[in-house]
């Protein structure tokens, strides 16, 4: 452990909560892997995750982008297919890809799909495949659209995807340790404000109840979250 490592370690307390800011620079701080690792929120939320009316959902923009290279998969036909090849997505096809994928011929090697509501009944025999592996597309979640270019476009660019789980819990990448660490205070606060947003009407009590922040080899650190909406005043 370097020098810093070791001065971020002595301040860090395992039991006690920080401001957004100090959360994300103990990160960075602690970050000890030969490699950039990737920063992540996990935000536990006061909703029953067994209720569907109470199921947070959706996409958020992330205003620095999260750091990696997002591979996309567009189902589309002529000037969409154009578009999409244009705003460039890295496999773009119709029915002849839907039916290469469901022959095991074309590997499942991408991140996020996308799909013109044309082609969304070709894409439904793939939801055995695509299900599992979050790579459904889902109106949603934004990721079926009628405007491929923009799509494509966003989602290379930084747009993600969140879910809760069955917890009610919501993991969310938020950038890179190598991130100044005014790109990752925005790119949570974009996202805590998103969550805000789409709170569902039925949640009941405190909505965002705990939060974390860690990299991929770190520790997590506990944030304080009264002091979230100090964090949104970045972005507004």
């Amino acid at each position: 452990m370097g020098k810093k490592q070791r001065d971020a370690a002595a301040r860090y307390d395992r039991t006690a909560t920080y401001p957004p800011a100090e959360a994300l620079g103990l990160v960075k701080a602690l970050a000890h892997a030969g490699f950039d690792e990737t920063v992540e929120a996990a935000f536990t939320l006061g909703i029953d995750a067994r209720q569907a009316d109470q199921i947070v959902r959706g996409t958020v923009t992330l205003p620095h982008g999260t750091g990696k290279t997002v591979r996309v998969l567009a189902f589309a036909a002529g000037e969409q297919a154009r578009e999409a090849e244009a705003a460039g997505a890295d496999l773009v096809g119709g029915a002849e890809l839907a039916q290469a994928i469901a022959a095991g011929q074309q590997a499942l090697d991408w991140d996020v799909t996308i799909a013109a509501p044309g082609m969304m009944s070709e894409v439904g025999k793939l939801g055995r495949l695509l299900g599992p592996r979050g790579l459904m597309p889902n109106p949603k979640a934004g990721t079926v659209s009628d405007d491929i270019g923009r799509t494509v476009r966003e989602f290379k660019g930084g747009r993600v995807e969140y879910r809760n789980d069955r917890y009610g819990n919501v993991h969310i990448v938020v950038g890179k340790v190598s991130f100044p660490p005014e790109d990752l205070a925005r790119n949570l606060a974009a996202v805590v404000e998103e969550l805000q947003r789409n709170r569902p009407a039925a949640a009941k009590g405190r909505y965002i109840r705990k939060l974390a922040v860690s990299s991929t080899m770190g520790v997590g650190i506990k944030v304080d979250v009264n002091q979230l909406d100090g964090l949104l005043t970045l972005i507004r």
